[in-house]
């Protein structure tokens, strides 16, 4: 039990395998060459006539990192670089001065900078470097905040917005997306928040880069549990059926008797020619008044004894003729544009030589979703 605990342990040193191809890797390092190019030249041509000698922060090169490899983090938005490395400079340049302790001034200095980034909403850890630079080199004037602290993470975040956007990558990225009206989820962001304030830590990951990761998750779980049923794994296998010249009054009795909405109808070969519902029956009956229903139902199927009949005596009669079945063996993720979109509550299933071989329902596809989204056991 200690060695595994051990090994637990040691494994939580070891780096993550990443995530991200080739390509991505390369527009990443293409990216910061660029953007830190740019800021290079503009703020050396700007030191001349400033009188500047220092005119590039090393700590931009960590912002470099942030803004072109990672440009959804929270810490890489424009906000977060500039006022994260300029509002440091500001703790740095007041340590240098007020704190003739450079052991402490440092400290302190990178404390101070971290609480005031997280007060002022930029939290950018090149900040730190930012902020402990301006101790360690002794600078004293806070004009030094503007150049080159300001302009050099002003100069990189513009890079980063032409560079992001030609290589279609979202920056600034968006922290909390609005979801679209009528949109359907099982969760919401106040769900997520509060999720988010028990954790009580710093996330490098934007709200909705997170809500969106899981929806994705949750789809991907879906298709894998849903992937490996097909529709002979839910159908009903014995289903009832009528046939074209079954009387509506038959055909009634065996909905209500076996309390279902729907039957197939099948020729004598049980090969699905449509289907009757009870929404047929009662398109058959005039529901612009709704008195006496009841009446104009058993009038509709009730038998007429005569050989002229100016009603539908038979079901072939009321049924629907285009019908969407689905074969045995197809997966039962296939389903759910059908029944999510197409409207329908009721689908034949034929087997391989098109025969009627069961029916699904809503019903039994809502089961097979509730097996696929129930947690697996450890």
């Amino acid at each position: 039990m200690r060695f595994a605990a051990l090994l637990t342990h040691a494994r939580a040193w070891l780096p993550g395998r990443t995530t991200v191809d080739a390509r991505e890797r390369l527009r990443a390092v293409l990216g910061a060459g660029i953007g830190l190019l740019v800021a290079a030249l503009l703020s050396h041509w700007l030191a001349g006539p400033l009188h500047a000698s220092v005119w590039l922060i090393a700590p931009l090169g960590a912002s470099a990192v942030l803004v072109f490899a990672v440009p959804a983090s929270p810490l890489a938005q424009p906000w977060s670089v500039i006022g994260g490395n300029t509002l440091s400079a500001v703790v740095g340049i007041a340590a240098a001065n007020w704190i003739p302790q450079p052991e402490l001034a440092a400290a302190v200095a990178v404390a101070g900078a971290i609480g005031l980034m997280f007060s002022a909403r930029c939290l950018h850890p090149p900040g730190g470097a930012a902020a402990l630079l301006a101790v360690l080199t002794h600078t004293t004037h806070f004009s030094s905040a503007l150049f080159p602290f300001f302009t050099n993470s002003l100069l990189l975040v513009l890079a980063g917005v032409a560079y992001n956007t030609l290589t279609g990558r979202r920056y600034p990225h968006v922290q909390v997306a609005a979801r679209p009206p009528g949109s359907d989820a099982r969760f919401s962001q106040a769900d997520i928040d509060a999720v988010l304030a028990r954790y009580n830590q710093v996330l490098d990951i934007s709200r909705d880069d997170l809500e969106s990761l899981i929806r994705e998750t949750e789809l991907e779980s879906y298709k894998r549990r849903l992937g490996t049923l097909s529709c002979a794994d839910i159908m009903s296998n014995v289903p009832i059926s009528v046939e074209f010249g079954t009387p509506l009054q038959e055909a009634w009795a065996l909905m209500h008797e076996r309390r279902i909405k729907a039957l197939p109808v099948t020729d004598r070969t049980r090969r699905v020619v449509g289907i009757v519902t009870q929404a047929d029956f009662f398109r058959q009956l005039d529901l612009q008044h709704h008195e006496g229903i009841a009446a104009k139902l058993r009038d509709l199927i009730r038998a007429t004894r005569t050989v002229m009949s100016s009603k539908p005596e038979v079901v072939g009669q009321i049924m629907t003729r285009q019908v969407r079945v689905a074969s045995a063996d197809r997966p039962v993720v296939d389903l759910v544009p059908l029944f999510s979109e197409g409207g329908h509550h009721h689908i034949p299933i034929i087997d391989g030589e098109k025969r009627l071989a069961g029916m699904i329902t809503q019903s039994d596809f809502v089961r097979a979703l509730y097996r696929a989204v129930r947690p697996e056991p450890n």
